[in-house]
């Protein structure tokens, strides 16, 4: 249930922030790796959740 109320924030602040994000994103005089960043981002976070969920389901089976 807590990652299920974790995506719906993140998907809400995607949501809010994301015409600022795609204009910078999209800037001439930016640097190329703007992009980038971005997808990095989504990336730790998707490993950081999943690392989450995998020790939790690891202290389950421990605990048994």
């Amino acid at each position: 249930m807590t990652n299920q109320r974790l995506v719906i924030l993140l998907l809400l602040i995607a949501y809010i922030f994301s015409p600022t994000l795609f204009t910078w994103m999209i800037n001439p005089e930016g640097a190329w790796y703007r992009p980038y960043i971005i997808w990095v981002v989504v990336i730790v976070i998707a490993f950081l959740m999943q690392l989450r969920k995998k020790s939790g389901i690891n202290r389950q089976n421990f605990r048994e």
